[in-house]
């Protein structure tokens, strides 16, 4: 029997699942109080269900879906790397960052990616499969940290556009009144831009938006990034200029305050994409859009001819960017001890041993 999980499902499911199990539809509700309210581990916990519906529920193969980490690797800097196994046998990493008042996670939501960034571990791991919606709220939901988070941020292992009905029912779970109640604004959803994706996300989602850009001329953009090639930079920042991110000069009164930020991601690489010129570059790509620009250093990776920049570089390149009306900052290095950092995720090796 096929073990169905519980966790990803909203409370008119939970009803249909009460009803087809011959219980009334409030039983549902009660069942998502349990899952979302209370995190439980386990059906035998929800204790205001009869024993006869907890015992049927087990029977007909629910299970809560929680999921503990099956390895832990603690950072130097405080960084915590975690990892989660899936429903369908295979492993993901989940970054847990805290940072003074701040604790954000960094949620993965495939295991490897099918977009061969040359500077990704991840993309070097190659597809293995998509998680489900109760695969990515278990990095969540089981985190030992949960209850200290302030953000989330779906930058981990995998494309979010290219699992966007899991990713967007996560989200469902995480902002609505009936799950964890989050405010959209907590949530940021980072994307290389397919553009089957995009359309959804800005009109069902008020989550921020990060574009990982990582350089400005389309040409040599398809050099570190293929997905380039099929939906190119120019395409997702006219389309993005039509959005609520336009700068309040351009836009009418009437729309109001923004609701939600747009940034994008932008890994600094000697000799790549580190010139003035191609600052100037990314000035004219993202004129007439109110949005910020990420610096994220390079974290060595075998086999590539990449390299990063310097500090004295580093700064050179946001200072001017910023003397030109370009909010940019310099991302902070975490976890790079443990593998952690940015691009660096990777279960390729425990997908090989196939256990933990």
């Amino acid at each position: 029997m096929t073990t169905q999980h519980l966790i990803g499902l909203t409370p008119d499911e939970l009803q249909q699942v009460a009803r087809r199990l011959g219980f009334p539809a409030f039983v549902g509700k009660q069942i998502a109080d349990w899952l979302y309210k209370k995190h439980v581990e386990g059906i035998d916990e929800m204790s205001n269900l009869s024993k006869k519906v907890r015992a049927t529920l087990q029977s007909e193969g629910y299970a809560v879906g929680a999921r503990k980490p099956v390895k832990c690797q603690r950072s130097k800097d405080g960084t915590v790397k975690y990892l989660f196994p899936t429903t369908d046998g295979h492993f993901v990493e989940t970054v847990y960052i805290p940072d003074k008042e701040r604790a954000t996670l960094c949620v993965s939501c495939q295991v490897g990616c099918k977009m061969k960034c040359a500077f990704c571990m991840t993309g070097r791991q190659g597809f293995v499969s998509s998680l489900s919606a109760a695969d990515i709220l278990n990095q969540i939901y089981s985190l030992p940290e949960r209850d200290t988070l302030t953000n989330i941020v779906f930058m981990g292992q995998g494309e979010p556009f290219d699992n966007l009905d899991a990713v967007m029912r996560a989200i469902e779970v995480l902002t609505a009144e009936w799950g964890h109640a989050w405010s959209p604004k907590r949530i940021t959803v980072s994307t290389v831009g397919l553009q089957k994706g995009f359309d959804r996300f800005l009109n069902e989602s008020k989550c921020h938006l990060a574009i990982s850009l990582h350089h400005p001329i389309p040409s040599e953009r398809a050099e570190i990034m293929p997905a380039e090639k099929a939906f190119g930079i120019k395409q997702i920042v006219e389309l993005l200029k039509q959005q609520d991110f336009c700068t309040r000069r351009k836009m009418p009164v009437e729309q109001g305050v923004h609701q939600r930020r747009l940034s994008f991601e932008y890994i600094v690489f000697q000799g790549i994409n580190d010139s003035i010129s191609h600052a100037k570059a990314l000035l004219r790509l993202l004129d007439g859009l109110e949005c910020r620009v990420n610096l994220i250093r390079f974290h060595d990776i075998p086999d590539t001819p990449l390299h990063g920049v310097d500090e004295k570089r580093m700064t050179e390149f946001r200072d001017y960017l910023t003397s030109h009306g370009l909010f940019t900052t310099i991302r902070a290095s975490r976890g790079q001890d443990i593998f952690a950092a940015c691009g660096l995720l990777s279960t390729a090796e425990k997908e090989a041993e196939g256990t933990p």
